[in-house]
C-alpha cells in the first residue's frame, strides 16, 4: 500500500473513531440536541472557570510585571466575585421573565471584551477596573444556567445533567492552568487574548440556542417542543413525586400563591432564605467554594514550592487532579440520581454530604507530604470527593424551589456563596503574607486552616437530611396551587 493510501485509511478510521465516540457521546447526554445545549453551558462555565485560574497559574508573571503581591493577586479575584456576586441579584429577576439564552450569549460577548481589556491593562489599578467589569457580566452566567437547566432536562435526569455541565468549568479551570497559565509564562497579556478569542464563538452560539418552554407553563404533551412530555407532568420534579407518595405534609407557610413570577426581588429572596435547606445548602456550598477558590489561585505556586517541582511540571500534576475531579462531578450527578430513583428521597443530599466529608480527611496529608508521588495519589481522590458534592446539590436546589423562583433562588445562592468566594482568594493572600510568614511554609499552613470551613459544609449538609423533604414537599404544594389556579 503506498504511502497516500495508508494516510487515507488512518484517516478514514479516524474519522470512524470520532463519529463512533461523539455518537456514545450524544446518546449518553440525551440525544443530538440535548448533547448541544450541555456542550454549551458547560462551555460558558468553562470559560469563568479558565478565567479564574488563568489569573492564578499567571500570579508570579502578574506579580513580577505589575509589581504586585500575593494580596493584590487575590484581590482580583476577589473584586471579580464581588461584583458578579451584587450583580446576580437583577439577572436572577430577569432569568425568570425573558429569552434566558438571548441574555446569556450577550453577557458571554460582554465577557470577551472584558478579556481583552484585561489583556491591554497598561497597571495594577487598569487591570482592576477590567475585573470589575468582568465580575459583572459573569453574574449572568449562574441564575441563567440554572433556570435553563431546569427547564431543558427532566427532573430524573439533573444531577447527571449538572455533572456534565459542571465538568466543563473544571476542563475550563485545567486549560487556564495548563494552557494559558503556561502561555503567561511568556506574556500574561496573552494568556487573556487567548481566552477572548473563543469567548466570542460562544457568545455567538449561545445566542443560537433554542429558548425552552418554561415549567411553570403547562404544556401539551403533544407539543413540538423539546422536553414537553416532562413540563406536561404533574410532578415538577423526581422526588417531589417520592415526597407525595410518602405522604409528608409541606409547610404551609412556604406554600406560595397567587402570580409567584411576579414577585419582587425582595420578597422573593425573603421566601428563598426561609427554606432552611436551602439556606443551609448556600452555607456548605459557600464554603466548598471557598475552599476551592484558594486552591485555583494559589494552587500552582504552593504545588511548585512545597514538592520542589518546576511549572510545567506542577501544570501536568494539576491536570491529573483536574481530571479526578471531572471524573467526579459525573459520579457524583450520576449516584444522586440513582438514589433517588431507588426510592431515597435524600439521595442527593447523602451523596453531598459523604463526598464533602471524605475531601476533608483527603487533603489532610496532601498539604503536609513533600513527596509529589503521594500527593498526587491524596490530592486526586480529594478532588475526586469535593467535586462529586455539587452535582448532586445544584439538582437538590430545584427540587426545593418552585420554576417560577428558580432564577431568583439561583440568584440569592450565588449571592451569598460568591461573597464567601470573594473573601477566599485575598484572604488566603492575606493570611499567607500577614499571619504566617509568606512563602511555602506560609502557604502550606493557610490551606491547613482554610480546612475548617471544608469540614464545616459536610456537618451542614448532613443536616439539611432533616429538613429536605419536608421543602421539597412546600414546592411541590406551590406547583400544584399555580396549576390548579391557572385551569
Amino acid at each position: 500500500m503506498s504511502d497516500r493510501g495508508a494516510l487515507a485509511t488512518l484517516g478514514a478510521a479516524s474519522a470512524a473513531a470520532w463519529r463512533g465516540v461523539s455518537s456514545r457521546a450524544q446518546k449518553a447526554m440525551g440525544g443530538a440536541e440535548q448533547a448541544r445545549v450541555i456542550l454549551v453551558l458547560a462551555s460558558v462555565l468553562g470559560l469563568a472557570g479558565a478565567d479564574t485560574a488563568t489569573v492564578g497559574a499567571s500570579a508570579s508573571e502578574l506579580r513580577h510585571g505589575l509589581h504586585i503581591s500575593n494580596t493584590d493577586i487575590g484581590l482580583l479575584v476577589t473584586v471579580t466575585s464581588l461584583v458578579a456576586a451584587v450583580a446576580t441579584l437583577p439577572f436572577g429577576v430577569l432569568a425568570d421573565r425573558v429569552k434566558r439564552t438571548r441574555m446569556l450569549g450577550g453577557a458571554v460577548l460582554f465577557w470577551a471584551a472584558a478579556m481583552i481589556w484585561s489583556a491591554t491593562a497598561s497597571s495594577f489599578s487598569e487591570l482592576l477596573w477590567s475585573r470589575l467589569f468582568l465580575g459583572a457580566v459573569t453574574a449572568a452566567a449562574g441564575p441563567l444556567i440554572a433556570s435553563l437547566v431546569g427547564d431543558y432536562f427532566p427532573a430524573s435526569e439533573r444531577g447527571r445533567v449538572y455533572g456534565y455541565i459542571l465538568a466543563g468549568e473544571l476542563v475550563g479551570a485545567g486549560f487556564g492552568f495548563a494552557v494559558t497559565g503556561d502561555i503567561a509564562t511568556a506574556s500574561w497579556r496573552a494568556a487573556f487574548v487567548v481566552l477572548a478569542l473563543p469567548a466570542l464563538f460562544l457568545g455567538w452560539v449561545t445566542l443560537r440556542l433554542p429558548e425552552p418552554a418554561r415549567q411553570d407553563t403547562v404544556a401539551s404533551a403533544d407539543s413540538d417542543e423539546p422536553w414537553a412530555e416532562e413540563q406536561a407532568a404533574p410532578h415538577a420534579t423526581d422526588v417531589q413525586a417520592l415526597v407525595d407518595e410518602a405522604r409528608i405534609e409541606p409547610d404551609p407557610r412556604l406554600v406560595l400563591h397567587g402570580d409567584v413570577r411576579r414577585m419582587n426581588v425582595i420578597a422573593a429572596t425573603r421566601h428563598v432564605l426561609r427554606v432552611r435547606t436551602n439556606v443551609i445548602l448556600i452555607a456548605a456550598s459557600a464554603c466548598g467554594y471557598y475552599f476551592l477558590a484558594g486552591v485555583l489561585t494559589f494552587g500552582v505556586e504552593f504545588t511548585t514550592e512545597q514538592y520542589s517541582i518546576g511549572q510545567a511540571v506542577a501544570n501536568l500534576l494539576l491536570l491529573v487532579i483536574g481530571a479526578g475531579a471531572i471524573l467526579g462531578v459525573l459520579a457524583g450527578g450520576f449516584a444522586g440520581d440513582a438514589l433517588v430513583r431507588r426510592g431515597r428521597v435524600d439521595g442527593r443530599i447523602l451523596v453531598s454530604a459523604v463526598t464533602a466529608t471524605a475531601a476533608t480527611i483527603l487533603f489532610l496529608p496532601a498539604i503536609f507530604t513533600r513527596a509529589a508521588g503521594s500527593a498526587l495519589l491524596y490530592l486526586t481522590a480529594a478532588a475526586f470527593m469535593l467535586s462529586a458534592q455539587n452535582p448532586p446539590l445544584d439538582a437538590a436546589r430545584l427540587d426545593i424551589m418552585p420554576p417560577q423562583l428558580w432564577g431568583r433562588a439561583e440568584a440569592a445562592r450565588t449571592l451569598l456563596r460568591s461573597l464567601a468566594q470573594a473573601l477566599a482568594p485575598l484572604l488566603f493572600g492575606a493570611v499567607s503574607d500577614y499571619v504566617f510568614g509568606g512563602g511555602r511554609s506560609g502557604l502550606q499552613w493557610t490551606f491547613f486552616v482554610m480546612l475548617l470551613p471544608l469540614g464545616a459544609s459536610a456537618f451542614l449538609l448532613f443536616k439539611a437530611r432533616d429538613t429536605y423533604p419536608a421543602d421539597v414537599a412546600s414546592a411541590a404544594a406551590t406547583i400544584r396551587e399555580a396549576r390548579t389556579r391557572r385551569r
